[in-house]
């Protein structure tokens, strides 16, 4: 049941129904029973994880909330980390590595296999049930004595695809008994359920075509079709994962849920580091912040522990985008290594561009400066985005290479190359994209069509309905973060 889909449309109005009905003290086990059926529709087999992961959860916090000792506080700690993390990793990995040991230890030695793929968006609810588990042991959110809010924590049906990886203290207070329509909150969600349905159906699934055929073939694709395919890539994902958060957070809106921002204008960043940190997936950034990074001790143990810690983060990063039963997938681990390293060199050089600034104040200030600086980092992300996107190390070094080799004679492929009408259509809705969010980025939008009068305002959300009409390509992707 993709939000994409006719299917989805008719159990959100039934959702919607059936919330507005039900007395005040019902709504929770509503919506909660709601989120258990959307679920269950991409299998039986996935909802008894998601059940077991929240189970696991609940009694974990009950277990670190009611501990007599800390010795029982801790142990409720592991078994709530392991039953959920272990799952994760065991789902994740543990065919992949029972098959590298076989063939490291030969002999006819044989392991037995799990034969089990990832359930659908996993991870991040297993990030969240684990992030409640810490918070309560750390204090910082009382152990949910009622298992059913906390199973609506964790199954939550706009965000259990693909996020955000709300946290509970944010959550669970706004689902006592009260829930109730907010026609304020509700018409905000409306605009960003369009915004994001826009940026999922009409740019991003046309622009997966090109993609696909240029990746596809990538030892055979010319540099130029290649180099079209990576640009628009950096789109798509961005507009699949955005558009996908937007949703999910206009649809909480929609019962009275309010959800943290997950993605902020990231490529508009001035740096790799404004990218990760408080741009692109913020809300992922944030967990492996407080949950890993500073754990670890971040940057208080040391310029040496302070690149390692980094270097674990992005690297953990890619350990949980690889990995679908399938196999670790090195990409993805190249992926994070790559940002890893970018965050070594703008630690290593920080000092340098300090001196620069303080020596040119000016050019520090200089708007030209800026553009060049977001610039620069929009196409380090765009490289790292080459793994992402490719099937194997080969494929995303053969990507690079045929591009790279080609950079002195591109003006000329350029002018030679047969654009398309798929061409002309990518560029034009990315630079649409780019104009409402460089707009947003100097004042926020919905601030500009509120200040508007009513016809264009109108106007604007109505071209918005029919760009969804006709330019939308309605079920032909899922969402890209959903196998995650």
């Amino acid at each position: 049941m993709l939000f994409t889909s006719l299917s989805f449309f008719l159990f959100l109005a039934a959702t919607l129904t059936g919330f507005a009905m039900l007395p005040g003290r019902w709504r929770t086990l509503g919506l909660l029973a709601a989120s258990l059926v959307f679920y269950a529709s991409f299998g039986v087999a996935n909802l008894a994880f998601l059940i077991a992961i929240a189970l696991a959860a609940w009694l974990a916090g009950l277990g670190i909330a009611t501990a007599a000792t800390a010795l029982m506080r801790g142990a409720s700690l592991a078994f709530g980390l392991v039953a959920v993390l272990g799952s994760l990793f065991a789902l994740k990995f543990h065919d992949f590595l029972a098959g590298e040991l076989e063939r490291a230890v030969g002999g006819g030695f044989d392991l037995p296999r799990l034969g089990l793929t990832v359930p659908v968006g996993f991870s991040f609810y297993a990030f969240m049930a684990a992030a409640y588990v810490i918070d309560v042991y750390r204090g910082t959110c009382e152990g949910e004595r009622n298992f059913g809010r906390l199973a609506l924590y964790v199954s939550w049906f706009p965000k259990i695809l693909a996020g955000p990886i709300e946290r509970a203290p944010a959550f669970l207070p706004q689902v006592p008994s009260k829930l109730r329509w907010d026609g304020v909150l509700a018409a905000s969600g409306l605009q960003l359920i369009l915004w994001g349905f826009f940026k999922k159906v009409v740019i991003a699934d046309n622009l997966a075509p090109v993609v696909d055929s240029a990746f596809r073939i990538a030892p055979y694709a010319s540099p130029m079709e290649l180099l079209i395919a990576v640009y628009f890539f950096a789109f798509q994902i961005y507009c699949d994962f955005s558009g996908y958060s937007d949703i999910a957070i206009g649809l909480s809106l929609l019962f009275g849920i309010r959800l943290m921002e997950n993605f902020r204008r990231p490529y508009l960043s001035v740096t790799t580091a404004e990218f990760w940190s408080s741009r692109w997936h913020i809300s992922l950034g944030r967990w492996f912040r407080d949950y890993l990074y500073f754990p670890l001790g971040g940057s208080r143990a040391g310029t040496l522990r302070r690149y390692l810690n980094l270097m674990a983060v992005f690297v953990v990063s890619g350990l949980w985008h690889a990995g679908l039963g399938y196999g670790i997938g090195w990409t993805f681990l190249a992926w994070g290594a790559l940002n890893g390293f970018y965050q070594w060199v703008a630690l290593a050089t920080h000092p340098f561009w300090q001196r620069m600034g303080a020596a040119l104040p000016i050019a520090a200030t200089s708007q030209l400066w800026r553009v060049l600086r977001i610039l620069f980092t929009f196409h380090l992300i765009l490289i790292s985005w080459v793994f992402f996107r490719a099937d194997s190390m080969a494929q995303a070094l053969t990507v690079l290479q045929r591009i790279w080799n080609a950079l002195p004679g591109l003006p000329a492929l350029a002018m030679h190359y047969p654009f398309a009408a798929d061409h002309a259509l990518g560029a034009a809705l990315i630079l649409l994209l780019l104009a409402v969010e460089i707009l947003d980025e100097r004042r926020p939008l919905r601030d500009r069509l509120a200040a508007v009068p009513t016809v264009f305002r109108w106007s604007a959300w109505y071209a918005g309905i029919a760009g969804l009409l006709i330019l939308g390509r309605w079920q032909s992707e899922q969402f890209i973060y959903m196998q995650f």
